[in-house]
């Protein structure tokens, strides 16, 4: 009888062992399946850095030149009511207000508007003027025409396939012959017609003549 019940317990004790062993081997493949599962998952597609970082080029410019700040301003709204890029033609040596005394015969602006000829040295230059399809180009009125060294601007650059749209600042006088002297000297671009405002002019106007073109 003593051998049968420890026959008994071994065979138990066997069973529980082998029990035992199958469970481990279930929960190792277990994990090796979940491992195999997570290590497949296939990634979610991201944006690259270099999408990401990459800026949209804007295809609007802005130029001006202005000594007073009136065209300055006027440039301004249109830059910002169109979200556009902006430059500013600077002059290599400055207008000094003696310059730009308009009584004296021998000041340098007199001189200048005397001389078609005449052209100013411009500071800097447009970089990828090349990426821009529409140009806004601002400048006060002197003698009734355009400032000499928009006369050095235009003929840098290229406007073939460009929409080129003139704006000028004056205290009374108009666009005069100012806008068609500065597209027969560009020799390129589709010159749209321009408009005349006076430095104080409000957004809203500026913006409305700029949506209506």
């Amino acid at each position: 009888m003593k051998k049968i019940t420890s026959l008994l317990l071994i065979a138990a004790f066997s069973f529980s062992l082998v029990a035992c062993g199958s469970r481990q081997e279930a929960n190792s493949k277990t994990t090796e399946s979940e491992n195999v599962t997570t290590e497949e998952k296939p990634t979610e597609t991201t944006e690259t850095a270099e999408e990401s970082d990459a800026e949209e080029t804007n295809d609007t410019l802005v130029v001006y030149f202005s000594n007073t700040g009136n065209t300055k301003a006027i440039a301004e709204k249109i830059a910002n009511g169109l979200d556009a890029d902006i430059y500013e033609i600077i002059a290599e040596v400055p207008y000094t207000d003696a310059d730009l005394d308009y009584n004296d015969n021998n000041s340098r602006s007199t001189q200048e508007m005397n001389d078609p000829s005449a052209r100013p040295a411009i500071s800097g230059s447009v970089e990828n003027m090349e990426q821009y399809d529409t140009i806004y180009i601002g400048y006060p009125i002197w003698w009734g025409e355009a400032p000499r060294i928009l006369d050095t601007f235009v003929e840098l650059y290229d406007f073939t396939d460009k929409t080129v749209i003139p704006f000028c600042t004056s205290a009374s006088s108009g666009m005069g012959s100012s806008a068609s002297g500065l597209e027969s000297l560009a020799g390129s671009g589709n010159w749209l017609d321009g408009q005349r405002f006076s430095g104080s002019e409000s957004d809203e106007t500026v913006m409305e003549w700029v949506n209506g073109l």
